[in-house]
């Protein structure tokens, strides 16, 4: 027991401690100390080795033991808790400094240090000993006491060494953990803070809100009161402060300022950048490392100064610092590696932040211009539809001042024309045939004689006139022209030009500041005077031959009886006019062949729809768009006229399936479109659809011969968001086109992901019209290898594209749209040129390289001749390149390919047949046409097996038998796997090219060490 505590009423922690002392003094009782120390001083002495709180305390009594009880001096203790990162030399020392060198030899720590035994040497001050307290635990923790005495048996020390080893342990592994929560608190707060920096990365708040986030999470591991994030640029050698935040310096840097090398030649963060590694101390120190000139306009010396380098891609491309101006914080290694950690993923946040920016700008200035482009197309659509509109009234007024009413309307739709006049010169008087002002609404312009006004300037010059209140004034000020009545904000006039020359003024003029007219509508404005000056010069030309008429027929009446059978013909001949101008009206608005509605009168009724159901939405209706199917066949192979016939008795089919107020029109060519009114559901389109298909399979007899063919047929429903009935028409026809492409004769409704479709076709056009101008195409290779021996006889040149967002493409994704924008002859001759200039590293020691040329190049009798040109260009030899054509492209001109590729032949340049299997697969091509060899399609290989006689096998063991007696050789495409390998080889195919030897890749891989090993 515990002096003073009774035995009876020790708690039950005297007990444990107690225990602990019986187990100290009981192993010092089998030592040999029991000879010389007294019991009670043993146990003294453990009370005293238990209640030390560390090794330092624990040092302290054992010194105090050795030197009273057995004479010693220069006592240390050395140890080691054993963690990694620690290393094996002592941590510390105690009671002496840390880091002091051991007071005794050097070989006997060692031998008591790194062997773990017990060492005693003799030297003229006395002996020194060595006895290890730990030795080699599993956790690699170590202890070593080292003492002088005068003199002693190495025994004694060992047995107090072993008690003292005891509790070295216990305090050893007691510190051991404390270091290891430390280290897992501080990965805790590095994890805390990556979690918090990448959440900040991906949010939406601006940049500068980011970093300023950053700022509060880096305080959160170390002192950064004090704190900013340069970024530099290596090319252009300028550097940025996207983020500052100083104490001390009076004068912030903002993130848009960009500062030279030149400026910041004597700046601490210049000097980090180009050394390129992290730097701690205080800002004097640093400079002086770095070779720094202090500048004063760099802010004041820090006590402790940190910064560290940001890397990407092995170059330094930033810099992200704190400093401390407190004596009192100072930063430690600690420090240095956790910001170093921490860094770069800042700067991973940053460019990440930085490229989102990025793409959000371009998608803004994207969208900005294709909402230009749709303002652009829909004003000329509008200005379109006017000029149909005055054409159309040109027609249908039956006086002069209705037709100007209506163009004051027409006028009206394209912009602000509240306050509208006409002005017409007759000899040298202005007429005001008609006015509207919304300062008099019933005021008329009296007629005056020529003058300086407003209109007779814009009359004499010929030129239009757009003027503010300010212009106005100015041309008053300096006489050349004078307003009349109420002074307008803005005022807009135009000349109207007829076929017989000038014939006045249109004008428009505002009262309201937020009505000013720009230069768009002096642009609408004269579109439409010219149309309008057309208009008015037909209805003169109308007005002149009816008062003619009028005055024809009065002067008739006044004539004698005589006349009247004459007077009676002109009355007919009047009515034979009437009918020919009713009958050209009626021509104007319906089809020539059919006699069904044409566009115009389509477009005229679906406005109708649009403008009734933006009153009653519960007013539906719906557009069907269709063309005929194989409509061209016909044509082509019976005849116009006939083709004609069949449009007749499609139209009359096509009316059969509607209803009395519904539309059918005719847009042109074989292409129809049925309006269908009052709709309430969209099956009610449906089935007028599916009346449509089923009456156009029926068979259509005609002139004997019984022909057939159906419709494709695109719906899109009226919705209040169609602005135009253009553009209703235009999505009926996209779902139309999205028919034709599942298969013909059936039915699609338009949603938003057709359109979507249109666009992103649109985005793709733009794509490849830029990565022609990048020369972003590129050839992967392909090896053909010998599939008995496994070496390398060539290699297929394989388009690829590598898309900047997208990554590499294969050309199943774009080589369509190139075809039907007219690229793809472009793209064919950017990859020829790539590969040609690959040939003289690839075709070496026999082995060539193969080319795929497309039906498109070989309607060229001269394509040869260019790509001859392109060989010589880079130094290649015809037998080192071969082309490969498909089976479709010899059917287009056969005597043409043929001339073509006799000729390649004579000059060295072979031909290889491409896809063989896959078209008419006629083995006359190979007698016919000069081939080297041809390839068997992948989709008769896919199926091979070795030991197997059916299906592909015997098709693939015909073509080689057939072309091994014609002397052609044969390549198979497309294998995979062994077993496929194995089973052509039993066939006798001896060339092949596939995955299992090799996937498409740059000629880099093929070059470099071991890269032509087929199977590497």
């Amino acid at each position: 027991m515990i002096a003073g505590v009774p035995e009876g009423i020790a708690c039950p922690a005297c007990r444990v401690q107690t225990q602990a002392v019986n187990n100290l003094v009981s192993a010092s009782e089998r030592s040999r100390l029991e000879s010389s120390r007294s019991k009670a001083e043993l146990r003294a002495l453990a009370v005293d080795l238990l209640t030390v709180p560390d090794i330092e305390a624990l040092a302290d009594v054992a010194v105090r033991v050795l030197s009273e009880q057995f004479r010693a001096s220069h006592v240390q203790v050395h140890w080691a808790e054993g963690l990694v990162g620690a290393g094996s030399a002592p941590r510390q020392t105690a009671p002496a400094a840390s880091g002091e060198r051991p007071l005794v030899a050097a070989e006997v720590f060692h031998q008591a240090w790194d062997l773990g035994r017990p060492t005693l040497r003799a030297s003229q001050e006395g002996m020194e000993l060595a006895l290890p307290l730990v030795t080699h635990s599993a956790t690699g923790a170590r202890a070593v006491l080292c003492l002088r005495v005068a003199h002693g048996r190495l025994e004694e020390y060992e047995s107090f060494a072993e008690m003292l080893g005891l509790r070295v342990n216990d305090l050893l592994q007691v510190s051991r953990l404390k270091l290891a929560v430390e280290r897992l608190e501080i990965a805790e707060r590095i994890q805390r803070a990556l979690y918090a920096i990448a959440d900040l990365s991906s949010g939406d708040m601006e940049m500068t809100d980011m970093l300023s986030g950053i700022h509060e999470i880096i305080g959160d591991l170390t002192y950064a009161e004090n704190f900013y994030i340069g970024l530099y640029d290596p090319d252009r050698h300028t550097l940025r402060f996207i983020y500052f935040a100083d104490s001390m310096d009076p004068i912030p840097t903002l993130p848009e300022q960009i500062f030279t090398e030149a400026e910041l030649e004597n700046s601490l963060t210049m000097g980090l950048i180009r050394h390129g590694k992290a730097l701690m101390g205080p800002s004097h120190v640093i400079r002086a490392l770095l070779g720094v000139t202090r500048d004063e306009q760099f802010g004041p010396d820090s006590e402790d100064w940190l910064g560290i380098p940001l890397v990407t891609g092995g170059r330094v491309c930033g810099a992200l610092v704190v400093q401390s101006y407190d004596p009192t914080v100072r930063y430690t290694e600690t420090d240095r590696a956790l910001l170093g950690y921490v860094g770069q993923h800042v700067l991973t946040a940053v460019q990440r932040k930085q490229a989102h920016e990025e793409l959000e700008r371009r998608v803004a200035e994207r969208t900005r211009e294709l909402v230009e482009q749709i303002e652009v197309r829909k004003r000329r659509e509008r200005l379109q539809a006017a000029f149909h509109r005055i054409a159309e009234l040109t027609s249908t007024s039956e006086t002069i001042d209705e037709l100007y009413a209506a163009v004051h309307g027409v006028v009206g739709e394209l912009l602000d024309a509240k306050n509208f006049f006409i002005a017409l010169r007759e000899g040298d008087w202005i007429e005001f045939p008609y006015a509207v002002d919304e300062r008099d609404p019933l005021a008329r312009f009296e007629p005056r004689r020529t003058g300086i006004t407003l209109t007779d300037h814009v009359l004499n010059s010929q030129k239009p006139l757009l003027a503010t209140r300010e212009e106005l004034d100015r041309l008053n000020r300096e006489g050349f022209a004078r307003t009349v009545g109420t002074p307008s904000v803005c005022w807009l006039g135009v000349p109207l030009r007829g076929e017989t020359g000038p014939l006045g003024v249109m004008a428009v003029q505002s009262y309201a500041p937020e009505v000013i007219y720009d230069e768009t509508d002096q642009e609408v404005l004269v579109f439409v005077a010219n149309h309008i000056a057309l208009a008015i010069e037909r209805k003169r030309a109308q007005d002149a031959i009816r008062a003619s008429k009028e005055d024809l027929e009065r002067r008739v009446e006044e004539r004698t009886r005589e006349l009247a059978d004459s007077n009676l013909q002109l009355r007919d001949q009047i009515k034979v006019r009437q009918q020919i101008e009713m009958r050209l009206k009626h021509e104007a608005l319906h089809d020539a062949l059919t006699g069904l509605p044409n566009r115009s009168l389509l477009l005229d009724r679906m406005s109708q729809c649009l403008n009734r159901m933006r009153r009653d939405p519960e007013r539906q209706f719906a557009v069907l768009f269709l063309d005929l199917d194989r409509f061209k066949v016909i044509n082509d192979s019976v005849g116009h006229l006939i083709g004609d016939e069949l449009l007749k008795e499609a139209s009359r089919r096509l009316q059969g399936c509607v209803r009395e107020p519904d539309t059918v029109a005719r847009l042109g060519g074989d292409e129809f479109a049925i309006l269908i009114e009052e709709v309430t559901e969209i099956e009610d389109t449906c089935r007028v659809a599916r009346r449509v298909i089923s009456a156009l399979n029926e068979p259509i007899r005609v002139s004997g011969k019984e022909l057939f063919t159906s419709a494709s047929i695109g719906i899109a429903l009226g919705e209040v968001r169609y602005s135009a009935p253009e553009e209703l028409l235009r999505d009926a026809d996209v779902a139309m086109y999205r028919a034709k492409a599942r298969g013909r004769q059936r039915f699609e409704v338009f949603d938003e992901t057709l359109h979507q479709e249109a666009l992103n076709l649109l985005t793709l056009e733009g794509d490849l019209r830029r990565a022609i101008a990048r020369g972003e195409f590129e050839p992967h290779f392909q090896s053909i290898v010998d599939i008995e021996h496994g070496t390398i006889l060539g290699y297929e040149a394989l388009l690829r594209w590598n898309h900047p967002q997208r990554g590499l493409l294969p050309p199943a994704e774009f080589l369509s749209v190139a075809e039907d924008n007219g690229s793809a002859e472009t793209i064919d001759w950017q990859l020829f040129e790539q590969a040609l200039r690959d040939v003289p590293a690839l075709a070496v020691d026999g082995r060539y390289v193969s080319v795929n040329v497309s039906a498109r190049h070989l309607r060229d009798a001269h394509w040869h001749e260019h790509f001859f040109r392109l060989l010589e260009l880079n130094r290649v030899r015809p037998d080192q390149v071969r082309v490969e054509v498909t089976e479709g492209a010899l059917l287009e001109n056969p005597e043409l390919i043929r001339k073509i590729l006799s000729e390649m032949r004579d000059r060295g340049l072979h031909a290889l047949l491409d896809d063989f299997g896959t078209g008419y697969s006629s083995l006359s091509y190979l007698h016919q046409f000069p081939m080297d060899a041809l390839k068997i399609d992948k989709s008769f290989v896919k199926d091979l097996r070795p030991g197997s006689t059916g299906g592909n096998t015997a098709v693939v063991r015909a073509i080689v038998a057939l072309a091994g007696s014609l002397g052609v050789k044969v390549i198979a495409e497309g294998i995979e796997q062994p077993e496929q390998r194995d089973a052509l080889r039993e066939l006798g195919c001896t060339m092949g090219q596939g995955f299992w030897y090799s996937r498409p890749q740059p000629a880099s891989q093929f070059l470099k060490p071991g890269g032509a090993d087929p199977y590497n």
